[in-house]
């Protein structure tokens, strides 16, 4: 009979070279596949060790420039956040990595999909629900939710003896005292002595900022041009003067990570509450995202309707936000939510002038030449063209019909609304 074949989520870390070694064990044939969003990582030397341990092959696919126009741009389109604080950096990658490992699972004639996910996390969940929404056939092989599995490796010192048994190579640095997960959009920091939800992270944790306290004195300012909500054009000044514009959608988002690097902009330390029901202290640092989401914000107070903003920060957003966070990505519920949020952006469209300071983001202006809503005279209180101060009596008088007849139903009932 032929070996079955898995495609394994790979990392070339100590956690998924010892899966891949026990997939190897228990006679599958084994495809790694690495994704590239935009992480640190040496792919070559992940090869090279896929390869010696037994991995029939390796695969890196690159994913930044559908992570950022596909995931990220959305996000800043719908202004994305959870739980007020957190920008969604790992939750927006695992689509494009989850639907790449399936293409790859596919196209290599694999049986199974395999992942190293913790069974505390909030990954498991994504990565899953999206593998069996893109393929309802898909076997799933989850080691650390397989009682063998967990029997076997009850922590660090099992994966290094298991890997010094089998020949499995491994790094001999001592492991940071906290787990990490980059990408374009951010970097994760969770577990290990972040467990305390007390304890201050280390200064040398953070690696996607600068701290804000050794950021440059001098500010650097920048503008951001939206279409559609969809951000097109990054414009910086360089040290000579000559002003420098980035159209093509990576390396303004590389660009501008760099700016909220140097600038320390764009960290958050939270307790999120997890899917799964658990609460989770992370750090996080965003610098892009921060910026954008900032930017369009900014730009719809300008070129947005404020019913459909409502409507928007009411519903769109929040549930965009959940959707994703909670792995449903892959569902009819997105769809639904995205189409209304495309509408939504159909006039946001605009520059967006800003300034990165020692840890802060500010907008210094903001314009467009396409929106109609925003009238300069009209606003203006030094002209009455346009705008009657004599029909706002008929509007207060009208909007006030149901307050009074709430202050008398307080009267008859005792109440004072005058009473401090």
């Amino acid at each position: 009979m032929a070996q079955e074949k898995v495609c394994l989520a790979y990392s070339g870390g100590l956690d998924t070279s010892v899966i891949l070694a026990w997939l190897i064990g228990k006679g599958y044939k084994v495809v790694c596949f690495c994704a590239n969003v935009g992480q640190q990582e040496d792919f070559a030397a992940a090869e090279k060790k896929a390869l010696k341990i037994g991995a029939e092959k390796h695969v890196v696919e690159d994913l930044r420039k559908e992570f950022v126009e596909e995931l990220c741009f959305r996000a800043v389109q719908c202004n994305a956040i959870f739980e007020d604080q957190y920008l969604l950096g790992t939750s927006l990658a695992r689509p494009v990595i989850a639907r790449a490992q399936m293409r790859v699972a596919q196209r290599e004639g694999c049986v199974a999909v395999s992942h190293g996910c913790t069974g505390k996390g909030n990954d498991q969940v994504r990565f899953e629900l999206a593998f069996l929404a893109i393929q309802p056939s898909i076997r799933i092989i989850a080691p650390w939710r397989d009682p063998e599995f967990i029997k076997s490796f009850q922590g660090r010192e099992d994966l290094l003896d298991y890997a010094s048994a089998k020949g499995v190579p491994v790094t001999s640095t001592k492991a940071k005292p906290w787990s990490m997960d980059e990408n374009l959009a951010h970097c994760s920091y969770e577990a290990g002595i972040l467990e305390d939800p007390n304890t201050s992270p280390p200064k040398d944790m953070w690696v996607m900022t600068q701290d804000p306290l050794e950021a440059p004195n001098t500010p650097q300012d920048f503008e951001i041009y939206f279409e559609a909500g969809i951000p097109r054009k990054l414009t910086t000044t360089l040290a000579s003067g000559e002003k420098e514009s980035i159209a093509d959608s990576v390396p303004l988002f590389l660009a501008l990570n760099e700016i909220g690097r140097k600038h320390g902009v764009g960290r958050i330390d939270i307790v999120e509450n997890r899917y799964i029901g658990l609460k989770s202290r992370g750090c996080y640092d965003s610098p892009a995202m921060t910026v954008l989401r900032l930017a369009h914000l900014d730009l719809e107070g300008l070129t947005l309707d404020r019913e459909v903003r409502a409507l928007r920060d009411q519903f769109i957003t929040q549930s965009w936000s959940r959707i994703l966070y909670n792995g449903l990505y892959f569902s009819p519920e997105r769809e639904f939510i995205e189409a209304s949020m495309l509408a939504s952006q159909t006039h946001v469209s605009g520059t967006v002038r800003l300034r990165a300071y020692k840890g802060h983001c500010s907008v210094l202006g903001r314009s467009s030449e396409t929106s109609k809503l925003y009238s300069e005279q009209e606003a203006s209180m030094d002209s009455l063209e346009g705008f009657n101060p004599i029909s706002t009596t008929g509007f207060i008088d009208v909007a006030s019909i149901r307050l009074k007849k709430y202050g008398l139903q307080k009267a008859a009932e005792g109440e004072s609304l005058s009473r401090a």
